[in-house]
């Protein structure tokens, strides 16, 4: 088992995919040029980290459906800044494209955590 199995089996598959992304995202902002680093590319990481606060809370408490739900409106914050990124060509259409994967991955784990969740409480 890899480690990152490991993980995401002790804190679940959405929390470490975010965790995964933001190992890739953060030092691509850092890339950014002076101009936009501490605009876009600030709103771009604070967006990105309050998902990954948002999975942190959902899993460790019991009540999750609010959590899940701000983790949900805060990928699509970070699907328009992204955009925007790749637009004003501050990141190429590779680096977006994988942006996007990974977003719409959190994305599906996300809505079917959710889904689970309101089965479970049913």
């Amino acid at each position: 088992m890899t480690e990152t199995q490991s993980s995401a089996r002790r804190t679940g598959p959405a929390l470490e995919a975010m965790y995964q992304f933001l190992l890739w995202l953060m030092p691509m902002v850092e890339k950014f040029p002076r101009s936009q680093k501490f605009v876009l590319g600030d709103r771009i990481e604070n967006a990105a980290l309050d998902i990954l606060d948002s999975l942190i809370v959902a899993t460790y408490s019991r009540s999750r459906d609010q959590s899940l739900a701000n983790a949900n409106l805060g990928l699509d914050r970070l699907r328009f800044f992204m955009r925007l990124s790749q637009e004003l060509r501050l990141i190429d259409m590779k680096r977006y494209e994988h942006a996007a994967r990974g977003i719409d991955e959190v994305g599906r784990m996300i809505g079917g955590w959710a889904k689970a969740n309101r089965a479970h409480a049913a």
